[in-house]
């Protein structure tokens, strides 16, 4: 196992396209400072701003793009016809798989982690001083926010991956991961009450804030799950994801 853990790091770190994708991870920290200067503008000008934590505003670009990493960790090997050598030298699916999905939750939720208190941090030194909404709060008060939104981009590209191995489809993965962060809530709205309500409470985008313990917005009514209750959920996104896709990857051919 550790041998394979080696190879799937190697291949992954090897590969242009995670550093692509980790740059458009590390996009979002200079977007949060450029944010943090602007409303640290406005409210210079008004005496104070509610604005929203960049954290939290660009926290979808950080989800969507260690997706698509996790999406590519199998795509790509399906693509080139690398998979074939890989089975070849790790003839047990169970372990390649495995080795696949610890190295894509290791390395996204480092990132993810990194980028999150980067911004975190960069914003509030650069909003120091200013009447910001989010410059207001301590670093324990945030912590459950941080922590909430790691697990999701993790999550998420988890899902991806699991998405990938079933549909053997880079743009296929990548399009059922945009309806369920994007599309569905939209949808969901236009269910009869109480279902709109219940059916958005476990929704990817209403789960983080519920993980932190927030309260969701007025339209969504006073539906809310516990903490422990809202991580259950989110784990089963990429629970269901990566045992469909196993399933698929140990039934099919190379």
């Amino acid at each position: 196992m550790k041998a394979t853990l080696s190879s799937e790091w190697l291949k992954l770190r090897s590969v242009t396209s995670t550093w692509h994708v980790v740059g458009a991870a590390a996009l979002m920290m200079m977007l949060g400072a450029v944010w943090a200067v602007y409303v640290g503008g406005l409210a210079d000008e008004r005496g104070s701003v509610q604005a929203a934590a960049p954290e939290q505003g660009f926290l979808p670009l950080l989800q969507m793009s260690l997706t698509v990493l996790g999406v590519l960790a199998i795509t790509s090997e399906y693509a080139t016809g690398m998979i074939r050598t890989s089975l070849t030298v790790v003839p047990q699916r169970r372990t390649l798989f495995l080795a696949k999905a610890v190295v894509v939750g290791l390395t996204t939720s480092t990132t993810a982690y990194v980028v999150l208190l980067v911004t975190y941090s960069a914003s509030r030194l650069i909003a120091a001083g200013h009447r910001l909404g989010f410059n207001e709060t301590s670093l324990a008060d945030d912590l459950p926010m941080l922590f909430a939104a790691g697990i999701s981009v993790t999550a998420l590209a988890l899902v991806g991956l699991g998405l990938g191995a079933a549909m053997r489809s880079t743009a296929g993965a990548i399009v059922s991961v945009v309806t369920l962060l994007f599309i569905l809530p939209g949808v969901v709205n236009y269910l009869p009450p109480p279902w709109s309500t219940r059916v958005a409470t476990l929704l990817l985008p209403n789960l983080v804030p519920q993980l932190a313990g927030h309260r969701l917005s007025s339209r969504l009514g006073d539906g809310l799950l516990p903490p422990w209750a809202a991580l259950l959920a989110l784990l089963l996104y990429p629970a269901i994801a990566l045992i469909v896709g196993f399933v698929m990857f140990k039934r099919r051919d190379a």
